[in-house]
């Protein structure tokens, strides 16, 4: 069977802070549909540094060189974020590519960003187990799943769900053989050693470990600080089942 050539545009947004496999799990997906261009862009061009502080980007493109795109990719981080959702400059830019894309995306916390952008505005969307709820407040409806698709907007949860949200939107693309033959080129077939990757599974003592990590992790940031202890806090978001 023949795979049909695809012509598409994926813009993955990235920025300093950010995990770094949410953007790269949907890159190497998404990088093996047949014909597709898929490109890294910052606020400002050059090395763009995850969390960790450990691996980086190299940004080619800035937000001006890119005006439109067939997907958008907005991937998560584990506080910064925060500093995007406030970025009225790269809201602004992320509203004016939407109007051109087929579709948009999300992973893990990088719905926040589209929300806090208005584009969620009344549709369910999933992001991080942790500060999910906070979708409320930017008018979103959260729903814990893995994919979340509305229309042209499909969001994922945590992390590694953005190579699940990226295989199901090759399927979309490029169709099922496609989609499998790339899930068989990454060798994703995953089979985890514990049933504690999601948090409607996970044990009370393990959810409030992880959370005291990430509150620690998060707290490194000190130039955040300001923006958590505003009205909306981030890092006391309470989590109901």
């Amino acid at each position: 069977m023949q795979i049909a050539e695809v012509k598409m545009k994926i813009v993955i947004y990235i920025y300093n802070g950010i995990t770094m496999l949410d953007a790269i799990g949907p890159y190497e997906v998404l990088k093996n549909i047949y014909g597709a261009e898929v490109v890294f862009v910052a606020e400002s061009k050059g090395e763009i540094s995850a969390d960790s502080n450990f691996v980086s980007i190299n940004a080619k493109y800035d937000i001006s060189d890119i005006k439109e795109a067939d997907v958008l990719l907005i991937p998560g981080s584990n506080i910064a974020f925060v500093r995007e959702m406030k970025n009225k400059k790269v809201l602004n830019w992320i509203k004016e590519i939407d109007k051109t894309t087929k579709w948009t995306t999300s992973v893990c916390t990088g719905s926040l960003i589209l929300a806090a952008s208005g584009l969620l505005n009344g549709l369910e969307a999933t992001s991080h187990w942790k500060p999910i709820n906070l979708l409320r407040d930017y008018g979103a409806i959260p729903k814990r799943e893995r994919i979340v698709e509305q229309g042209k907007y499909i969001t994922s949860a945590g992390v590694s769900s953005g190579i699940d949200m990226a295989l199901y939107l090759a399927d979309k693309i490029a169709g099922e053989t496609e989609a499998k033959v790339i899930q068989l080129r990454i060798e994703y077939d995953p089979n985890p050693i514990y049933n504690s990757g999601n948090y409607l599974n996970a044990e009370e003592e393990i959810i409030r470990i992880a959370e005291k990590k990430m509150e620690k992790d998060a707290k490194k940031d000190i130039g955040l600080m300001d923006l958590i202890k505003s009205g909306k806090t981030i890092l006391k978001i309470k989590n109901s089942r």
